[in-house]
């Protein structure tokens, strides 16, 4: 969890993630537009990340059933990750989720799937070298590297930036260099 004011924070807690309910709940049909009054058991709803891990948390009457339970989210779906494994580079994951990757270690610490994470980490590795050779390449960045720019996710972003930021920052001191010599 983030910090109260991170702008981050609350839009990966925004993010719908889709919840099973195990129990009928009178009074809440609310929280599905499609719903009268009541929430019957089994009914599946995508409820923001918030809600969904406070109910999923949430134990009620003799059995100490959960309220309901969470599936893992459309961005990281099998499709998903299937078309991660196949080519990391040629996936949009801003429009998967605008922080993806925050959004999918929220999921994850719900969760216990080791591929999930070995999937998401070879991802990162992977286009966190892109992103650095677009970030000192910026006539990459401008031709065929504007596509993948424009699919990366809020932290790949800020990554990109720090990249270019140093590099430019490199050649600054490079230059300054040369000129005392």
């Amino acid at each position: 969890m983030g910090s109260y004011y991170n702008i981050d924070a609350i839009l990966t807690d925004a993010q719908k993630v889709p919840c099973t309910f195990t129990l009928d709940l009178p009074n809440l049909g609310y929280l599905d537009e499609n719903a009268g009054g009541d929430i019957k058991a089994q009914t599946s709803i995508s409820l923001p990340l918030w809600l969904s891990t406070l109910l999923a948390v949430q134990r009620i009457g003799p059995s100490q059933a959960p309220l309901c339970t969470l599936d893992l989210p459309p961005s990281i779906s099998p499709r998903v990750l299937n078309a991660l494994k196949a080519d990391p580079r040629t996936v949009d994951l801003r429009s998967l989720a605008g922080n993806f990757y925050e959004g999918a270690a929220r999921c994850l610490e719900l969760f216990e799937e080791e591929e999930v994470v070995d999937v998401l980490c070879e991802t990162f590795k992977k286009r966190a070298a892109e992103i650095a050779d677009h970030a000192h390449n910026p006539r990459g960045a401008l031709g065929e590297g504007a596509d993948f720019l424009r699919g990366l996710d809020e932290m790949e972003r800020q990554l990109f930036r720090a990249a270019h930021d140093s590099s430019k920052a490199m050649r600054l001191w490079m230059g300054e260099m040369k000129r005392k010599s």
